[in-house]
C-alpha cells in the first residue's frame, strides 16, 4: 500500500461496493484472522501531488487488549480521522497545529466536509527546538525505557515535570512562551534565555542559606571570637524582610570550603558572610607531596571594624558548633547529548553524554532542616536550588542546582 500511495497507484479493492466493504469492516470489528488482513481507506484521490490526499488509512485493525476498554473494541480509528471530528464535535475554535502536518491541513478539512461538521480554524506555528535536546516522545520513551533517566519527571527531561522538578516556575514558563509568539519560522533555542526568565521570578523569593562541599572542608580557627557558641537572628533574604528571619551560628572554629581557603595570601583581609572582616594570619598546608596545594587548616584574627567594601574576598563559612549541620547532596546536569541539532539521519546512541548527573557532599546551615521538599532556595554563592528531597534523620537532604543563564545555563 505505501508503495502504491507513493507512485499513485489505485488499489485493486478501491471500486469495492459498499457490502463488499461492509462485510470486510464486520471481519476488521471481531478481531479475527481475516479481520487483521484489512483496513479502511478514505476515497479521495489516486495522484493527488499531496501525498496525504491519496486515499488515507482512518481506520485500522487491532485485537491487542486495549489498557482502558479491554477487549470491547478491535478497530480503531487513525489520529488523521479522528483529530478532526474530535476538534469540530467538542467545539474548538482554532486548531494549533506545528508546521509538520501543514500537508495534512487539506485531509483535515476533507474529512471534516465528507461528514457535513463545522470547521475549527488552523492555525500553524512551528515546533520549539533547543539546543542538545530531544523532543521526540518515541526517543524520550526509549531513554526512559532503558533506564538512561529516572523517569518522565527527570530534570533532564524536556517535559513540564521535568523543567518543574528542575526549578522552572509556572510564571516564568508563561512569560517565556508568549515572549516567542507563535512564529512559523523553526528556531532552535539556547537554554540561557529560558533559565534567565526564571531567574527573576525566584531570585526575590528564595530565602539565602550556606552550604560547604564536604571534600577537604577547612576547619579555620577565629581568634577573637567568643568561647562560647552563640546564634543571631539574620534576614533569610538582604531585599526581601517578607520571608522572614533565620539563626546563623557562630563559633570560634569554622568550616570553609577548600576552593576559599586555597585563594587567601598571608595577612589578607577578607569578609565572612553575615559576620563581618578577618586577617588570615596563618595558612597550613598538606605535608603529602601529592597534594601540597591543599589547605588543612588556617587561622584568622576577627577584625570587626573592618570595611567590608574594601574587601576582595566575600566568603561563605558555618560554625562548626552551636548549630546542627546538615547533610546535603548538590546535584547538578549536564546535557543528555552532546550535538546542538540531531539530524534525520543521526543515531542518537552516537552522541549520549557519557555523565549527566553530578552530585558533590556538602552540609548546610541548621535552617535547612525546617525546609519542605519543593521550595527554591539559595545557597550563597553556590547558585540557585530547588529541594527535591527534604532533610531527614539519617537520610541526607537533596537539593537540585537551578540554571540562571549564565555558563552552562542549558544544563
Amino acid at each position: 500500500m505505501q508503495h502504491q500511495r507513493f507512485d499513485g497507484i489505485a488499489s485493486k479493492r478501491r471500486d469495492a461496493t459498499i457490502e463488499e466493504n461492509l462485510a470486510r469492516f464486520e471481519e476488521m470489528k471481531k478481531g479475527n484472522e481475516e479481520g487483521v488482513r484489512w483496513c479502511v481507506r478514505a476515497k479521495i484521490s489516486v495522484d493527488n501531488p499531496n501525498k496525504a490526499m491519496r486515499d488515507p488509512v482512518i481506520y485500522r485493525c487491532n485485537p491487542q487488549r486495549h489498557h482502558r476498554t479491554g477487549e470491547k473494541w478491535k478497530v480503531y480509528p487513525t489520529y488523521d480521522f479522528a483529530c478532526p471530528i474530535v476538534d469540530s464535535m467538542e467545539g474548538i475554535t482554532h486548531a494549533l497545529r506545528t508546521i509538520e502536518y501543514r500537508d495534512r491541513n487539506p485531509q483535515y478539512y476533507w474529512m471534516l466536509d465528507a461528514l457535513d461538521l463545522r470547521k475549527p480554524n488552523i492555525w500553524d506555528f512551528a515546533r520549539m527546538n533547543f539546543v542538545r535536546t530531544l523532543l521526540s516522545k518515541r526517543k524520550l520513551t526509549k531513554f526512559v525505557d532503558t533506564g538512561h533517566v529516572w523517569g518522565w519527571d527527570d530534570p533532564r527531561f524536556p517535559t513540564i515535570r521535568g523543567i518543574r522538578r528542575r526549578g522552572m516556575t509556572i510564571d516564568a514558563l508563561r512569560e517565556f512562551i508568549l515572549k516567542q509568539g507563535p512564529s512559523r519560522n523553526i528556531v532552535n533555542l539556547d537554554w540561557t534565555l529560558f533559565w534567565a526568565t526564571n531567574k527573576k521570578y525566584i531570585d526575590p523569593i528564595a530565602p539565602r542559606h550556606t552550604a560547604i562541599v564536604l571534600e577537604n572542608a577547612v576547619t579555620a580557627t577565629v581568634n577573637g571570637a567568643r568561647v562560647a557558641p552563640y546564634t543571631e537572628d539574620k534576614p533569610k533574604h538582604g531585599k526581601n524582610p517578607e520571608l522572614g528571619t533565620k539563626k546563623v551560628a557562630y563559633s570560634p572554629e569554622i568550616l570553609i570550603d577548600q576552593t576559599d581557603a586555597q585563594s587567601f595570601v598571608q595577612d589578607e583581609e577578607i569578609t565572612l558572610m553575615n559576620w563581618g572582616n578577618a586577617i588570615v594570619r596563618k595558612i597550613t598546608h598538606s605535608l603529602n607531596p601529592l597534594h601540597l596545594s591543599l589547605v588543612t587548616s588556617l587561622d584568622l584574627e576577627l577584625h570587626l571594624q573592618g570595611d567590608v567594601k574594601t574587601t576582595k574576598q566575600k566568603i561563605t563559612w558555618l560554625a562548626k558548633s552551636g548549630q546542627e549541620l546538615i547533610p546535603v547532596d548538590l546535584v547538578d546536569f549536564d546535557f543528555l547529548i552532546t550535538k546542538d541539532k540531531l539530524e534525520e539521519e543521526d543515531n542518537v546512541d552516537d552522541f549520549l553524554t557519557p555523565k549527566t548527573e553530578f552530585r558533590t557532599k556538602a552540609v548546610a546551615d541548621g535552617n535547612l532542616a525546617g525546609v519542605q521538599e519543593g521550595k527554591v532556595l539559595q545557597f550563597e554563592r553556590k547558585g540557585y536550588f530547588r529541594l527535591d528531597r527534604a532533610f531527614r534523620h539519617g537520610e541526607s537532604a537533596v537539593a537540585f542546582c537551578i540554571p540562571t543563564g549564565k555558563v552552562n545555563a542549558g544544563k
